[in-house]
């Protein structure tokens, strides 16, 4: 029996090029959707081991060091998908500059993270905050192997290369369970000892790819008499990619501040009652970003120089795709929130449902956002971005200061809210002004 898509009625009369678009997605949704699945188990099981206080107390370091993790490589793996796709193989002269600031960020950055934890960390995350240092380089190795998974369009290994991380994060923390004691610091070192496994595995395809090993996809082959221009300074790859990497800092910020300004104005337990919703809402978010970020990413970059007619009918059929999934989505969290939460978490994190009413309003807005975000791609379009995140990240933490100290975690997830809107108003306002006549 034939079971190829083209046996198939609906999929068979779809083009080639369709088929094989889907095929892809459903790879890396399939293994989205195991990596969420693990990431949410893993999050039950220490909300419930923990307790509210001392799980919002693990959140909320991790939760630090997830934000400052970005000055790491400060925007390259996300830059390398812009220069490949405009240069194509010359973008190999990036390389060796790439190198010498990957070293330099990411010395700056574990600086910054031992320098916070002495002198502005509470007693009580110092210890943990120490522990999950090395998960600052274990989130660098991952996205630079991702950037160049993109860039080959290999969507199995790229699948496979982000299950890893919620994968073995599941395995650590229940084989943790079997401690007949378990606190934030056995949870920190278990994540640090996955982020070093990271390195290692990583670390071989680096070398080789900044020695051009790569196996670049949708420029043609290599061509045998390949001469590469200058390799840029640093200073000049600093130029080009620092809105990336603002942009890569802010988020993180912007997505995250809530969780450590809960334990900073209202307690660790306050914190641990958000992370839990926060941890939902990531999953969730993980649809668009398996659509955008790790497969249309790199193509986007390649028909925005080069075949733009596609890059505008993928952008309009995605958007009206990603706004119905956010409502429908938005609308089921809402329904099965109050009975599902206590099952999976707890009679103790009931408080946890009230903040998942609120944070569903965001579901349509970060799906519709993402695709407005990606006609924004080049260099002058990062500037602006980099703008509308900052402006975002302010309003996200002026709302949380005045709301936290009365509504507490409520409050956070009305900041949460108004931060989202004006993150899409922002990048709506950015669309009209760059794309106003290649739109029409």
């Amino acid at each position: 029996m034939n079971s190829s898509t083209s046996a198939i009625p609906l999929l068979g009369r779809l083009p080639q090029g369709w088929r094989n678009a889907l095929g892809a997605i459903s790879i890396l949704w399939i293994c989205t959707a195991l990596g969420a699945g693990l990431a949410f188990l893993t999050q039950a099981l220490l909300a419930r081991e923990l307790g509210p206080s001392e799980y919002g107390l693990f959140a909320s370091s991790l939760a630090t060091i997830t934000m400052v993790a970005p000055l790491s490589g400060f925007g390259l793996p996300q830059y390398w998908l812009q220069v490949y796709g405009v240069e194509g193989w010359q973008g190999n002269r990036w390389l060796q500059p790439s190198l010498r600031f990957i070293a330099g960020s990411t010395a700056l950055t574990l600086v910054l993270v031992i320098s916070w934890t002495f002198v502005g960390a509470t007693p009580d995350a110092k210890p943990i905050l120490l522990l999950l240092t090395p998960v600052v380089l274990g989130l660098l190795a991952v996205n630079l192997i991702s950037s160049q998974l993109r860039l080959e369009e290999r969507h199995v290994g790229m699948a496979l290369w982000q299950l890893m991380t919620p994968g073995t994060r599941f395995v650590i923390t229940a084989a943790l369970m079997l401690l007949p004691t378990l606190d934030g610091r056995m949870v920190a070192v278990g994540y640090s000892a996955i982020a070093v496994g990271a390195i290692f595995i990583a670390l071989p395809r680096l070398l080789a790819m900044m020695r051009g090993g790569i196996h670049l996809y949708g420029h043609g082959p290599r061509p045998a008499d390949l001469v590469l221009e200058r390799s840029p300074s640093v200073a000049r790859l600093w130029s080009q990619a620092w809105a990336y990497g603002l942009e890569a800092t802010l988020y993180p910020i912007f997505f995250q501040v809530s969780t450590v300004m809960l334990k900073y104005l209202g307690g660790n337990a306050q914190a641990g009652i958000f992370g839990i919703a926060l941890g939902i809402m990531t999953a969730i978010y993980l649809i668009p970003a398996t659509v955008y970020q790790k497969f249309l990413l790199s193509k986007l970059h390649r028909w925005a120089a080069h075949d733009t007619e596609k890059f505008w009918k993928v952008y309009k059929h995605a958007n009206i795709a990603m706004l119905a999934a956010g409502v429908m989505i938005g609308l089921a969290l809402v329904v099965v929130s109050p009975w599902i939460v206590p099952i999976i978490f707890g009679a103790k994190f009931q408080a946890v449902v009230p903040v998942l009413t609120v944070l569903a309003i965001c579901v349509p807005v970060r799906f519709l956002s993402t695709g407005v975000a990606s006609a924004l791609l080049n260099e002058t379009h990062m500037r602006y971005r980099v703008v509308v995140m900052g402006l975002s990240a302010v309003v996200v933490v002026a709302f949380n200061a005045l709301l936290i100290p009365r509504y507490h975690e409520f409050g956070a997830a009305i900041a949460t809210v108004i931060g989202e809107g004006s993150l899409l108003l922002g990048l709506v306002i950015g669309l009209r002004k760059y794309h106003a006549k290649a739109r029409t």
